[in-house]
């Protein structure tokens, strides 16, 4: 592995251990050049995978740029950055298994908003707010109120389900 300050290409493992309930390996590793400590973390890719944008550009999935929508989604809210870890574990394992190569953006946007739904309302309407490009204050108000509806609707479901 390659060291991130001095480019040295022989670094040492320090210490390995699980991580991300299993599916993922951390290591601690220190370049012998200069001394610089840094973690990676090695993970099973079933498949290359490959995000077709809204205008129609092919780019490679980044892990990594999901994994910042979704903290700065969450930022300031009760969510642990583990939480948002295994989301975004899920949601890659969902598009690797999915057999397709080519995901278009659309399907991650609507599997990360699923996610949110069920963890945290605000950060659900952040994220709604850049994903579906909200314009104007009219775009918030319709999309709460949809959330509302179905948050009542849940709880509708849930008492008819304790009688």
């Amino acid at each position: 592995m390659k060291c991130p300050f001095c480019g040295c290409l022989d670094t040492q493992v320090k210490d390995s251990r699980l991580a991300e309930d299993n599916t993922c390996i951390r290591r601690r590793r220190e370049c012998p050049e200069c001394g610089s400590r840094f973690t990676t973390f090695e993970r099973v890719q079933l498949r290359e995978l490959t995000v077709i944008k809204k205008n129609g550009e092919k780019v490679r999935f980044d892990r990594d740029k999901l994994e910042r929508s979704l903290l700065l989604a969450v930022r300031k809210r009760p969510v642990s950055s583990e939480r948002v870890e295994k989301i975004v574990t899920s949601i890659q394992r969902r598009l690797e298994s999915s057999g397709e190569t080519e995901i278009p953006s659309e399907v991650i946007g609507e599997y990360a908003m699923q996610a949110l739904a069920h963890l945290d309302n605000v950060a659900y309407v952040r994220f709604a707010s850049v994903y579906k490009d909200f314009s104007e204050v009219s775009d918030f108000e319709e999309f709460v109120a949809k959330i509302d509806e179905m948050a009542k609707a849940k709880d509708k479901n849930t008492e008819k389900e304790k009688d």
